[in-house]
């Protein structure tokens, strides 16, 4: 794949904006960090629908997008920590089952409108559940005050850290792969994404992984461990293979529905689902991976 300037000055740009309004959430407090993904969960949804609907050639009705996306945000809510609290009152315990009892009520409506429902749209529709708000809900349940211990150290991580760990390194492997692909790459990496090659893949990764685990934690820690060298490196190694493959499960949706692109948020980059494909699969395979080191 050749090297192209004025690709690579397009993407850059945008990507630099999309950084700022990214870390912009991510650092400012909890509740920037809420705001942020609950619009990147309804903007996966909406996007998630319309690959959905050109699929199987037919269309939802309102109710029905409105219901499994209120649905979905009920789960996102559900995993909001202590953290999110204001004057005594928790997101989780006075807004989730609100959100889910109004997208439950809703789907049915939609359901029995006259639009005819497909089974088969309606079964790809219901796994944007697992696909979309699982992941995120999944994500805020690791934004929090982490304590971990590694090898007889213990590390209490502030609540933004392993969120920032995962976006970072899927950020590091697709850059880095786009970059060592564009100059060395030669060999295909799957049918699917036809520019993906072997070379910028395996870079990526292996990048991906020295950055996160050798100078990603001297930004929190003076002196990191080899504890948490192996935690920051395993989070880096999960998220940049099982992202690479979701990012893969995105083309394969985009091809199915015979689109370019998911949407058109970021030029040079598409819409949400094709800024947010790795994280997705990825979130659920870290959490796991999260879950290990913390017993």
């Amino acid at each position: 794949m050749a090297f192209n300037v004025q690709i690579f000055r397009t993407r850059a740009l945008t990507a630099i904006v999309f950084a700022a309004i990214m870390l912009l959430g991510l650092l400012w407090n909890q509740w920037s960090f809420l705001v942020l993904f609950s619009i990147i969960h309804f903007g996966c949804w909406w996007e998630y629908f319309k690959l959905t609907e050109k699929i199987y050639n037919t269309t939802f009705h309102p109710y029905t997008k409105l219901g499994l996306m209120f649905m979905g945000f009920g789960m996102v809510l559900w995993c909001c920590g202590n953290e999110f609290r204001f004057s005594g009152y928790g997101v989780k315990e006075n807004f989730s089952l609100a959100f889910s009892g109004v997208g439950f009520a809703a789907l049915v409506v939609g359901i029995f409108q006259k639009n005819a429902i497909l089974p088969k749209a309606f079964g790809m529709a219901l796994l944007g559940l697992v696909y979309i708000s699982l992941s995120w809900a999944l994500l805020m349940d690791m934004y929090g005050k982490t304590a971990i211990h590694l090898q007889d150290t213990a590390y209490i991580f502030p609540g933004n850290f392993i969120p920032i760990v995962i976006i970072v390194s899927i950020w590091i492997n697709d850059t880095m792969a786009y970059v060592v692909g564009s100059f060395i790459g030669k060999t295909p990496f799957s049918k699917i994404s036809p520019k993906k090659t072997w070379e910028g893949t395996i870079g990526g990764i292996i990048l991906c992984v020295l950055v996160m685990s050798l100078a990603f934690p001297r930004l929190y820690f003076s002196q990191p461990t080899t504890g948490l060298v192996l935690f920051a490196g395993s989070i880096a190694v999960v998220a940049a293979i099982v992202g690479t493959m979701g990012d893969l499960l995105e083309s394969k949706l985009k091809r199915m529905a015979a689109v370019k692109d998911s949407g058109s948020l970021m030029p040079g980059h598409g819409g949400f689902l094709d800024r947010f494909d790795s994280l997705l699969l990825a979130i659920p395979f870290v959490w796991l991976c999260v879950q290990l080191f913390m017993r």
